[in-house]
């Protein structure tokens, strides 16, 4: 049964210019970080098992939006422009996961479950928080750049893309933001950061998805010929942050089933979401 996005959103929301709507959209999935990091003001710790479970459920997720949500819609929209299907979104799907190493290998950064000495990128005497916050911050880059070419290209009237899926993409990942936030605070917590600290390092590794957002739903929209390519693009960066450091993270510890069940639920809501509203 398909759900009726347009009720979802409403008359409000529905009458906004496109970008308004990627970045209201991505804001939400900013809010939902803000709320999973805002758990440390109610609790000082919690069980490694859960949040493997939680890092398992973002990776599902991501991994169900990228075909779904993202390289399905690219290969339909490249056979409605009269291209060769799987071209563009081969090459908007293998440009998205080189950029990504791009920025690997030029940012500093510490994946959540990593110790200081483990920081990739160039060396830096930088925290480790903020090496926390830039390694969340890269991972969050291409789902607020999914969202907004999601919302650009349904503004478009390309075929292949719908409302429906745009909504079921924000939805998704904001569900997989919520112990995001929580598995960058939680961390900081434990170690003696005051709760507000962690909290704003928690959040904020966030904030760059309206950012992307915004640039995604622009591009898309003056740039049509693109579409192909930037949903996929995004797809490809996704993938490339759930195999280099979500599944990493949760195979450090004795919970890789615990983290192994979490990732088939994340990757069972988001297919669900994107097909009932899609």
């Amino acid at each position: 049964m398909n759900l009726n996005a347009e009720s979802l959103l409403g008359p409000w929301f529905l009458s906004q210019d496109p970008v308004l709507q990627a970045f209201m959209a991505t804001t939400f999935t900013w809010l939902l970080t803000a709320a999973g990091a805002s758990l440390v003001f109610f609790f000082k710790n919690m069980s490694r098992k859960w949040l493997d479970g939680m890092l398992g459920f973002t990776g599902g997720v991501m991994i169900a939006a990228s075909y779904w949500s993202l390289l399905a819609p690219a290969i339909a929209m490249s056979e409605a422009q009269g291209q060769i299907s799987w071209l563009p979104p081969a090459v908007g799907f293998a440009l998205g996961a080189l950029f990504l190493y791009g920025l690997d290998k030029f940012v500093p950064h510490l994946h959540i479950n990593f110790k200081k000495e483990e920081s990739e990128g160039p060396k830096t005497d930088w925290k480790r928080s903020t090496l926390l916050v830039l390694a969340i911050t890269l991972h969050n880059i291409p789902e607020g750049l999914a969202v907004g070419v999601a919302f650009g290209a349904y503004a478009s009237g390309v075929d292949g893309a719908s409302l429906g899926a745009a909504l079921a993409l924000a939805i998704g990942i904001g569900l997989q933001n919520f112990p995001e936030g929580l598995a960058v605070s939680m961390p900081l917590r434990r170690q003696g950061v005051s709760a507000k600290r962690a909290f704003w390092f928690g959040q904020l590794s966030a904030i760059v998805e309206p950012i992307a957002g915004v640039v995604g739903a622009v591009a898309v929209l003056y740039m049509q010929p693109l579409l192909p390519y930037a949903l996929a693009f995004a797809a490809g960066a996704m993938i490339y942050v759930v195999i280099e450091e979500v599944v990493p993270e949760t195979q450090r510890d004795r919970f890789t089933d615990v983290a192994t069940l979490g990732f088939i639920g994340g990757f069972l809501v988001m297919m669900i979401l994107d097909v009932a509203l899609g």
